[in-house]
């Protein structure tokens, strides 16, 4: 079927790099570690970010295969529908990291999501752990996780719908995402953060559950609403700052997200990030 309508616009983007951009715009010292295609549109990339002060040495390339691209559908109401290619993304294995090890044990804390291989994220954060640093995990694009990687995880930060996609609990009101939170931390997982778009997070913790609310706007373009959200929580779980008071905060750079078409940049294992 063909649809016609609309406007064609070209950004940088993809989670991990919107995620370092968001924690690099509030402050924090961030390196990214990132594989892009030995291509044109990986050029471009590669371009912006070091001109946003990532450095060049975490932006791998990988000749052999397309920069990862995405499709992004967008209606009058600010919502999407994404289709991806991942291109080098899924090809970034933990081999290629050896060499930036060292990066880890210079951060505070270590962002990861998931547009990258399983294997690498998991060793990635195994490392983290083993060096006593501080982890965030944003399960998206959602897919099965093996047990043995929720441990690792001290914040995991699913949306609604990732939510009860990994824990299994079934429903859709938020009775049902509070049982999908508690579930997920019965894996091991030490705090879960739910999205809830417009109206704000949930903060579970063993001890309670608060519901932080969101900000009225008039949404334009939800696209990296949720990265943005995780990587502005990066700067204040690294430097120590109580969640409660970093989620309340949190919500505004996704509801200025929320508002615009913009945050920019694309390919990812990190943001590893310390704050200034």
């Amino acid at each position: 079927m063909t649809v016609s309508g609309g406007a064609l616009l070209i950004s940088h983007g993809g989670k991990g790099a919107n995620q370092a951009l968001a924690a690099r715009r509030l402050g924090a010292e961030v390196r990214l570690i990132a594989q892009i295609g030995q291509d044109s549109i990986g050029d471009r990339i590669v371009g912006h970010l070091t001109d946003a002060g990532f450095p060049a040495e975490g932006l791998l390339r990988d000749p052999a295969t397309a920069t990862g691209v995405a499709l992004i559908m967008v209606d009058r109401a600010g919502r999407n529908q994404i289709a991806v290619a991942p291109g080098a993304n899924r090809t970034l294995t933990r081999e290629r990291l050896y060499s930036l090890q060292g990066w880890i044990e210079w951060s505070d804390l270590l962002l990861c999501q998931l547009e990258t291989p399983l294997e690498t994220v998991r060793w990635a954060l195994g490392e983290a752990r083993r060096l006593g640093r501080r982890t965030i995990l944003n399960p998206a694009p959602p897919r099965p996780l093996p047990d043995d990687l929720y441990p690792l995880v001290d914040v995991l930060t699913p949306n609604a719908g990732e939510a009860l996609a990994l824990s299994g609990a079934t429903g859709g009101g938020k009775d049902a995402i509070h049982e999908a939170a508690q579930r997920l931390m019965r894996k091991g997982t030490g705090v879960v953060i739910v999205t809830l778009g417009a109206d704000g997070a949930l903060l579970v913790t063993r001890e309670d559950a608060i519901h932080v609310p969101g900000f009225s706007v008039d949404a334009v373009d939800t696209r990296a609403a949720g990265a943005a959200f995780t990587g502005a929580l990066a700067p204040g779980r690294g430097s120590g700052r109580p969640l409660r008071e970093a989620v309340s905060l949190r919500t505004l750079p996704a509801r200025s997200r929320a508002r615009g078409a913009g945050l920019r940049s694309r390919s990812q294992i990190g943001p590893t990030s310390r704050p200034s």
